[in-house]
C-alpha cells in the first residue's frame, strides 16, 4: 500500500511495478490467512474471548432415558450450591419452544418426554461451569419408561419415519432385474460418524438494550442461530446480531445444531439480564448432538457377463435419530448419489427416513452422498467377485457415457464427464495394473499377510438440494487509504474460504491480499445468509463478493475515463497500480480521487446459482449445477490371523476445475480423504442396549491419527481443466467431493480378505472395518474355500 511520507515514483518506476505480475490473485497458492495465528495458538475462537464482568456458565442436565415420559421436575435442589443463578426448563422459554430447523421436532427443553439419552431436560447457569454442572446433577427428574426403537432395521421393518419415503425411478427395474442374466441380492449396515470437531459446540451472549442479544456462537450458519434465538426470545430477528470469527472445525456438525448452547445462553441472558456462556465439555458434546446418518441398505441387481448393470432395485434407509433435523435433504442426496459414476440401467432407488431413539443425526461433509456411493461400490465389488474380473474392469463397463448412458435415475445429464480419462491417467501413474499382478504374486505365497487394491472413482453434485438455499451475499468498502474491507456469508471453519474470497477481490481489482482484511460473518453486514455447507462456500460467496468488487470497480474505471477523457477501454488494473491510458497510479491514489469526485466505494454483491430444479413430485429434474470428479487408487495389508491391518499407499487425481489456490485444495483433497478413511475404518459408534453411546469421547472412538496415514501419499489435482459452468473464475467446490475418495480403502481391505478365497467371493464387511469386522470376513472367506462352490458367491451375513 502507499505510503505518503515516501518520495514519489516515477512513471518509469511506476510502469515497472505495473508490468509485474500480480503473487495473490487466484490460482495462486496464497496461505491460509490465519495459518500463523493457527499455530502459535494466537487465532481466538470464542472460549478465547475475555469473559464479560457477571458472566454466566450454563450446563445442561441431560435425559439418561432413551424414551420416557417426564413426571415431574424439581429444580429447587439446584440453588443450594452457592454460585448458582437460576434453573431454567421449557417453562422458562418466553417464546417457541422447538428449535427445528426446517420442520418442527427439536424442543430447547424437553417438554412431556425425552426420546434419546442426551436430550437435555433442564439448563442451570452459575458463576462457574462446575458449579453448573453440580447444581444441574441435583436437580430432580421422574419419569416414566416407554418402548423404545434403537435398531435401524426395526424402524425399516415397522416404518417408524420422521418423514415420508421418496422414490427416484426410471424404467422397469423388476422386468430388467428378472430378465438379466446375473442376478444378486444383499445388504449392508454403513456406520455413522461422529464429527469430532476440536472446538466443542460453544456459544456466548450478551443482552443488549430493547430485548436484543448478540451472540458469538461457533456455527455454520449464522443466520439460523439469528432466527432461532429471535423465536425462542419471542423478538424480531432485527434486534439479534450473531457474529461468527471462526471455528474450531464444523464439517456440518454445527450447521443446526450449534442453535441449542446459543438458545439456551440467549434465554438465561434474556431472564438473568447478565452475559452467558455455554460450552459442551466433550462428554456431552457426543452426547447431545447427531452424527453422520448411519444407513442399513438393501439391494437386487441384474448384470451381464461384462458386469454391465441392467436393473438394480435399491432401498436406502437413513438412520434418522428421533427428529426430521436435516433428514429429508441428507437421505435425498443419497439417493441422488446411489450412482456414484455409473450408469444404472433400470433404477428403482427408494429412500427411507427412519426414525429412532437416538440423538436426532445430521449434516455432515457429503450429506448423505457419502452413503449412497457405499453401497453402488459394494455393488460394484460383489458383481466382480460374482464374475470373478477385476473390480476396476467392472466399474469402468459401468461408468457414464459421454453422449449416450449420460443421463441420472433422476433425469440430470451428466455433463463434461471426465470419469474415463481421470481414471486412465490414475491407472497409468498409479502402476495399476503392474501393482494388481504384484500382489497377486504376494498374497499366493504370503499365508498370513494379505495385500488389497482398489481404484474407487467419484461423482459429486455441487448445489444444496434444497434449491432456495444456493443464494449469498457480500459486502465491500474500500477506504481512502486504498485499504479494502471484505465481508460475506460465508464461515471460516479451518478450511480457507476467508483466504479464497479474499483472493477473489485481489484478483477483480488487481492488488495484493495483504491490502484486503476480512472480518467476522455477522447479520449486521450480509443478512439472509445461507449455510457454509454442501460445498458452496467459495463457489457462493465467492461470487457474490466478485460481483460486489466488479460494481465497484466499474464506478472506478466510468470515474477514471470521465476525469482524463478517455474510453472505460483505456483504464486497466494491474499489480495494485492503475494505468490510464499513458498515466500510471498507485491504487490508492486513484480511490482518493473517486473519494474526492463523490463516487461511492462500498457495494453489497449478490449471487444466485443458475440452471437449478427439481420437480419433487416428478422425482427428476436438475439439482447439481455440476459434478466435481475424483479418484483415489487404495493399497492396504491386512494380517488374518488379527483383522489388522495398514495403509500401504494411495494415490489421488481430484478435479477441482481450476483452482482458486491449490495449496488450500491440496490440503482439502487429502483432509477429506483421511477423514472419509476413517469413517470407513477406525471410526465406530456403539450404543448399549439402552441406548447410551458408549463411545463418547477419544478414548473409545477413533479417529485417525498420523500412524493411519498411507506411509506413501500422492495427491494431484488435474490440470488445464477449467469448470465449463460459470463458477467464481471456473473453479470447482472442494469440500465435500474428496471425503468420498477413502471409500477406496475400505474396498481394498474387502479386496485383500477376498484373495483368501481367489477373489471369487465378497466378504460382507460392513462399515466401518474395524479389525474385528475384518477378521470376521477372513473367517468367512475360510469356510466359503471350504464350503462346495454352488454357495460360495454369497457367504451368510455375518452379525457383528
Amino acid at each position: 500500500m502507499s505510503n505518503h511520507h515516501a518520495e514519489p515514483l516515477t512513471q518509469a518506476q511506476l510502469a515497472e511495478r505495473f508490468a509485474a505480475g500480480l503473487t495473490t490473485g487466484v490460482g495462486r497458492s496464497v496461505k491460509h490467512d490465519s495459518a500463523d495465528k493457527h499455530v502459535s495458538g494466537e487465532a481466538q475462537y470464542i472460549d478465547d474471548r475475555l469473559e464479560f464482568p457477571n458472566q454466566l456458565h450454563v450446563y445442561a442436565r441431560l435425559s439418561d432415558r432413551a424414551h420416557a415420559r417426564i413426571l415431574k421436575v424439581d429444580t429447587a435442589p439446584c440453588y443450594a450450591f452457592a454460585g448458582v443463578r437460576i434453573a431454567i426448563t421449557h417453562e422458562d422459554i418466553p417464546g417457541l419452544k422447538d428449535i427445528g430447523p426446517l420442520l418442527p421436532g427439536d424442543p430447547l427443553l424437553a417438554i412431556d418426554r425425552v426420546e434419546f439419552v442426551g436430550q437435555p431436560v433442564v439448563a442451570v447457569a452459575a458463576r462457574d461451569l462446575e458449579t453448573a454442572r453440580k447444581a444441574a446433577m441435583a436437580a430432580i427428574i421422574e419419569y416414566e419408561d416407554l418402548e423404545p426403537v434403537l435398531d435401524v432395521v426395526e424402524a425399516f421393518r415397522k416404518q417408524h419415519y420422521v418423514l415420508d419415503s421418496h422414490t427416484h425411478k426410471r424404467g422397469d427395474s423388476d422386468t430388467a432385474l428378472a430378465s438379466a442374466p446375473h442376478r444378486l441380492q444383499g445388504s449392508l449396515h454403513i456406520g455413522g460418524q461422529e464429527h469430532f470437531y476440536l472446538e466443542t459446540q460453544i456459544s456466548s451472549v450478551m443482552p443488549t438494550e430493547d430485548g436484543g442479544m448478540i451472540v458469538y456462537c461457533s456455527t455454520q450458519n449464522p443466520t439460523e442461530v439469528q432466527k432461532l434465538v429471535a423465536e425462542v426470545l419471542d423478538v424480531s430477528m432485527n434486534k439479534v446480531v450473531v457474529d461468527m470469527r471462526r471455528m474450531g472445525g464444523g464439517f456440518g456438525g454445527k450447521e443446526t445444531q450449534a442453535a441449542s448452547p446459543a438458545c439456551l445462553c440467549a434465554v438465561v441472558a434474556h431472564l438473568t439480564g447478565q452475559p452467558t456462556k455455554m460450552r459442551l465439555p466433550r462428554v456431552e458434546d457426543m452426547s447431545m448432538t447427531g452424527k453422520r446418518h448411519p444407513f442399513y441398505v438393501e439391494y437386487d441387481v441384474g448384470f451381464d457377463d461384462s458386469g454391465r448393470l441392467h436393473g438394480i432395485h435399491m432401498d436406502l434407509a437413513g438412520n434418522c435419530g428421533y427428529s426430521p433435523d436435516l433428514s429429508a435433504s441428507i437421505v435425498d442426496r443419497a439417493m441422488f448419489h446411489a450412482d456414484n459414476s455409473y450408469y444404472l440401467g433400470d433404477a428403482t432407488i427408494n429412500g427411507h427416513r427412519c426414525k429412532t431413539n437416538t440423538a436426532s443425526n445430521t449434516a455432515y461433509r457429503g450429506f448423505g452422498g457419502p452413503q449412497g456411493m457405499v453401497a453402488i461400490e459394494e455393488v460394484m465389488d460383489r458383481i466382480a467377485r460374482h464374475l470373478a474380473l477385476d473390480p476396476l474392469a467392472v466399474r469402468k463397463a459401468n461408468y457414464y457415457g459421454k453422449t449416450d448412458r449420460n443421463v441420472t435415475h433422476y433425469y440430470q445429464t451428466v455433463e463434461h464427464n471426465l470419469l474415463d480419462e481421470m481414471t486412465a491417467e490414475l491407472e497409468a501413474s498409479s502402476e495399476y495394473h503392474e501393482r494388481r499382478e504384484s500382489i497377486r504374486r504376494f498374497n499366493a505365497h504370503s499365508p498370513v499377510l494379505k495385500k488389497g487394491l482398489a481404484l474407487t472413482p467419484v461423482k459429486f453434485g455441487i448445489s444444496f438440494t434444497a434449491s432456495f438455499l444456493n443464494q449469498a451475499g457480500a459486502l465491500i468498502h474500500i477506504y481512502t487509504d486504498g485499504s479494502i474491507h471484505l465481508n460475506h456469508g460465508g464461515t471460516e471453519m479451518g478450511q480457507g474460504l476467508n483466504t479464497k474470497v479474499a483472493q477473489v477481490v485481489a484478483e477483480v481489482f488487481q492488488v495484493g491480499i495483504d491490502r484486503i482484511q476480512i472480518t467476522a460473518t455477522n447479520t449486521d453486514k450480509v443478512p439472509n445468509t445461507s449455510p457454509t455447507a454442501a460445498s458452496s462456500g467459495a463457489d457462493l460467496n465467492g461470487k457474490a463478493a466478485q460481483n460486489a468488487a466488479e460494481t465497484i470497480k466499474q464506478r472506478l474505471v466510468e470515474f477514471a475515463a470521465r476525469k482524463y477523457g478517455v474510453s472505460d477501454e483505456d483504464v486497466e488494473f494491474r499489480n495494485g497500480h492503475v494505468r490510464v491510458r499513458e498515466l500510471i497510479m498507485p491504487f490508492a491514489d486513484l480511490i482518493v480521487q473517486a473519494w474526492m469526485g463523490q463516487v461511492s466505494l462500498s457495494s453489497t454483491g449478490y449471487y444466485k446459482t443458475p440452471k437449478i430444479f427439481y420437480d419433487r413430485s416428478q422425482a427428476r429434474g436438475r439439482p447439481f449445477y455440476y459434478f466435481a470428479f475424483g479418484a483415489a487408487c487404495a493399497e492396504v495389508v491386512v494380517d488374518t490371523l488379527t483383522g489388522e491391518y495398514k495403509m500401504l499407499r494411495t494415490d489421488i487425481l481430484h478435479d477441482v476445475g481450476a483452482s482458486l489456490n491449490p495449496a488450500i485444495d491440496i490440503g482439502q483433497v487429502e483432509g477429506g480423504y483421511i477423514q472419509g478413511m476413517g469413517w470407513l475404518t477406525t471410526e465406530e459408534l456403539v450404543w448399549n442396549a439402552k441406548g447410551k453411546l458408549m463411545t463418547n469421547g477419544p478414548a473409545s472412538y477413533k479417529i485417525p491419527a498420523v500412524a493411519d496415514m498411507p506411509a506413501d501419499l500422492r495427491v494431484k489435482l488435474v490440470e488445464n481443466r477449467k469448470n465449463p459452468e460459470d463458477t467464481v473464475f471456473h473453479s470447482k467446490a472442494v469440500g465435500e467431493p474428496p471425503f468420498m475418495l477413502g471409500i477406496a480403502a475400505w474396498c481394498a481391505i474387502k479386496d485383500a480378505v477376498a484373495s483368501l478365497a481367489d477373489y471369487k467371493v465378497q466378504p460382507l464387511i460392513d462399515a466401518p472395518a474395524t479389525p474385528e469386522r475384518v477378521l470376521w470376513g477372513c473367517e468367512q472367506m475360510r469356510k466359503a474355500v471350504a464350503t462346495p462352490s454352488p454357495s460360495r458367491a454369497t457367504p451368510a451375513p455375518t452379525e457383528i
